[in-house]
């Protein structure tokens, strides 16, 4: 199956200029869905890791699947304020402002081994900030897998030291 077909391109969203890459059209269609887990699943059978990280919110929709096909905890990474428990914090820049990632005190513990899983990569911004509150924590990122890659925005460069995984680039 062509999984870039079945994703629905929205021209000049959210601002004039951006094709906006619409995943809901890839959720709805279960065989679309399927293939997309099971190649994110398969770009991670060789690989040794503890726990799934997944990035609000639609980090959530591809890490769940991959971590129980996988038999791995999912750990998941939130705006500010939206953890119940003592939190670590990561501020990072965005293209017009700063932004602010959470994630649990005790979900991880200094030699854990994690993977990020998301639905896409563009400037690499919010991955980064995911990798840097990981490695402050003593854990490590071992691998970071996407739907989608938007290969003109350079995601990879600022990544440049994590194995990075996409299924569909753009």
């Amino acid at each position: 199956m062509d999984l870039a077909s079945a994703i629905r391109n929205i021209n000049d969203f959210p601002q004039k200029g951006v094709i906006f890459r619409d995943i809901t059209t890839l959720l709805k269609n279960p065989d679309a869905m399927r293939e997309a887990i099971d190649y994110i699943v398969n770009d991670l059978k060789d690989i040794e890791f503890d726990y799934i990280l997944g990035p609000e919110s639609r980090g959530f929709i591809f890490g769940m699947p991959v971590a129980y096909i996988m038999n791995k905890g999912f750990i998941p990474v939130r705006k500010e304020g939206k953890l119940p428990a003592e939190t670590v914090r990561k501020e990072y820049d965005l293209e017009y402002g700063t932004s602010v990632i959470e994630i649990h005190r005790d979900a991880l513990k200094p030699g854990d081994r994690v993977v990020v899983v998301d639905d896409l990569i563009a400037t690499g911004g919010t991955s980064k900030a995911i990798a840097e509150l990981v490695e402050e924590m003593g854990a490590s990122v071992v691998s970071m897998c996407f739907l989608i890659e938007l290969k003109d925005l350079n995601g990879r460069d600022v990544l440049k030291n994590y194995d990075v995984k996409s299924v569909i680039k753009y």
